[in-house]
């Protein structure tokens, strides 16, 4: 069966984080792609793209005369504001279907890249008053650093942090740049924390996993600001785990989940 999809993009670098973790840059073949930040589009690559010699078999079932083109929907980090590339920030699993092909790619290699950008998980529905906390694990971080590098820090009237999770130190993707930001933006602060310190010697920041810092009382003095629902909303990404547990304290807070036609301060989108 022949795909009616074709490869329309070119990888311009990969800058690897970690040996599981990679940033991807692509140029599209026809410039003017759309987005809003927090928006996701679909990666794709054929099913005979080589995949990286460390990988585990496949756990997927290929039926006979199945599309060869693999396609997943991942979130943009770029910000929206610039049309040189798409950014993506990509964990690997290793008996994955597309994220082993996407690894096996190197500058210059041509893969699919979807005509149109989806999903409601943006700041449209955040009042410009309103205080925001980004909470993230993993590769969750990347909507939130597209929101960064697009609108959010032009809006000095309100703060806004970042509550990122990963297992180390080295996991924290984007660091530097958070880092620096925050430094420069008196509005914003990021917060990271890592669950597996007894690994990571030399981490001197926050340890733990994030649903139990939204219980405690410090976070407001890290984020700059009250958690309250009225004047502020939060926006969940990553693990599904994390987002239930998340989701459990906060609604205890007062906090309640956007839906569609109906009103809220909670925003949430689960990774895989």
């Amino acid at each position: 069966m022949k795909s009616k999809f074709s490869y329309n993009a070119t990888v311009i670098s990969c800058i690897e984080v970690t040996g599981e973790i990679r940033i991807i840059r692509v140029r599209l073949d026809q410039p003017g792609f759309r987005f809003k930040a927090g928006q996701y589009t679909m990666l794709g690559l054929l099913r005979d793209a080589p995949r990286v010699p460390e990988a585990q078999p496949e756990d997927n079932d290929v039926e006979p005369g199945g599309d060869p083109m693999i396609r997943r929907a991942y979130s943009i980090a770029s910000g929206s504001i610039q049309d040189e590339y798409l950014e993506f920030y990509i964990s690997v699993v290793s008996s994955g279907a597309l994220t082993p092909r996407l690894f096996a790619l190197a500058e210059g290699d041509r893969l699919y890249v979807g005509g149109k950008a989806k999903g409601l998980f943006t700041l449209d529905r955040v009042p410009q008053q309103s205080n925001v906390l980004l909470v993230g694990t993993g590769t969750g971080l990347a909507p939130y650093v597209s929101m960064l590098r697009s609108e959010v820090l032009a809006n000095r009237e309100r703060r806004i942090a970042v509550l990122h999770g990963a297992s180390f130190s080295w996991d924290l993707g984007y660091r530097r740049e958070l880092e620096s930001l925050a430094l420069y933006n008196d509005h914003f602060n990021y917060i990271p924390t890592i669950s597996r310190p007894q690994v990571d010697h030399d981490w001197q920041g926050l340890t733990g996993r994030i649903p139990p810092y939204l219980e405690d009382p410090t976070l407001e003095e890290l984020c700059g600001f009250e958690l309250e629902p009225g004047p502020s909303h939060v926006l969940l990404c990553g693990n599904p785990a994390m987002i239930e547990d998340a989701t459990g304290r906060l609604e205890r807070r007062g906090y309640r989940q956007k839906r569609p036609r109906e009103p809220g301060n909670l925003h949430m989108e689960k990774y895989w």
